[in-house]
């Protein structure tokens, strides 16, 4: 059986959420913008789910559905605010190549250096600046940015402020401060291939995808509502266990610091961070290799968005890792649904194939 180990690509889904989403694929399967009965009541599904994302969020803004926080995010970038665009160096490529796309179209694009911990600290941004994009979780180091400073930033330089949450959404207090917040529901514990865009009361978005018009005219498209119901109940069940499951990741976070033998690093700062999220190095290890040869343990070398495309890592690179360090470097997430023990199995695991790596063959 597999030890799961890579929270921060996709969470287990939810039994909750799964027993929501099930009528929804097997008997009730009509249009939510339908005028009839069976519309209607597609249509309630969704707006019970669509209050339920929301609670996690702060007040004063309306939620949009969308196919994922990709999706929410070029709709962001592209559509609300104008001027240039700001953004952290670390940040999603959903995020950073948008903005640089956006270069080529004109628009002027300034990336912002991070610390060697990861976190940022402007104190200005360039004039005619009119978005800057900051995540609340870093997806690949689990940095925690100082949002609402970030957001004052923004604010004072007359800019809009965009948060990309998906990494902390469901885990972690959202502050105030974000005008746009992006989110997705397969990281909390719900199903892929969903999330939304939170736009503040009195910030303008126009619409990115046209046709019927659904989602208040700003969104066009049939949404799914099995796909709304699984993510409400995710939503709903990170709200209720918001605090056990916070007490349970910072037991595994200490197991594995206990745990770390000398010669690994973990990168980034270890104070402002979520405590799910152990991204470490250790000089020389192959992490092609380590991950091939244990095949019974999903982790990874760091975001599954950019995985395959044999570059080092810009956030790594954004920390002042050189290549090399960046190519020695793996991601271990865990959660809910981690226990303490297989935690440890599979670290100890992943150190014991990492020395072999370095003792001569006969």
């Amino acid at each position: 059986m597999t030890i799961y180990l890579d929270y921060q690509a996709a969470t287990p889904l939810a039994p909750e959420a799964f027993a929501a989403m099930r009528p929804w694929l097997e008997d009730k399967f009509a249009n939510p913008h339908s005028p009839h009965r069976l519309g209607r009541e597609a249509a309630a599904t969704v707006e019970v789910a669509r209050d339920a994302v929301a609670a996690l969020l702060p007040k004063g803004g309306k939620l949009y559905f969308t196919s994922g926080a990709t999706e929410a995010l070029n709709w962001a970038l592209r559509c609300a605010g104008t001027g240039g665009i700001a953004a952290l160096d670390t940040e999603h490529a959903a995020v950073r190549d948008t903005a640089l796309w956006l270069g080529t179209q004109g628009r002027d694009v300034q990336l912002l250096p991070v610390g060697s911990d990861g976190l940022a600290a402007p104190t200005s941004l360039a004039d005619g600046t009119g978005m800057l994009a900051a995540m609340l979780v870093n997806n690949e180091i689990g940095v925690i940015q100082p949002i609402a400073a970030l957001a004052e930033v923004a604010h004072t330089s007359g800019a809009l402020f965009l948060c990309d949450a998906v990494q902390g959404f469901g885990r972690i207090a959202i502050p105030e401060g974000p005008d746009l917040i992006a989110i997705s529901a397969h990281k909390i514990h719900g199903p892929k291939g969903i999330g939304a865009l939170w736009v503040k009361d009195g910030v303008t978005i126009t619409p990115f995808l046209h046709g019927g018009g659904q989602e208040g005219g700003l969104r066009s498209g049939t949404l799914s509502p099995a796909l709304c119901a699984g993510f409400g109940a995710a939503a709903l069940l990170a709200a209720q266990r918001m605090e056990e499951d916070a007490a349970h990741v910072s037991a595994l976070w200490e197991a594995a610091l206990n745990g770390l033998p000398d010669g690994w690093v973990i990168n980034g700062s270890t104070e402002a961070r979520y405590k799910g999220n152990l991204n470490i190095r250790h000089e020389g290890v192959d992490v092609a290799r380590l991950i091939s040869d244990l095949r019974d343990i999903a982790f990874s070398a760091g975001s599954a968005c950019a995985s395959g495309s044999g570059r080092p890592s810009h956030v790594l690179r954004g920390i002042g890792l050189s290549d090399a360090q960046a190519k020695s470097s793996i991601r271990i997430g865990f959660g809910r649904y981690t226990s303490e023990e297989e935690l440890r199995d599979a670290l100890n695991r992943i150190f014991r194939a990492a020395r072999e790596q370095g003792r001569p063959t006969a």
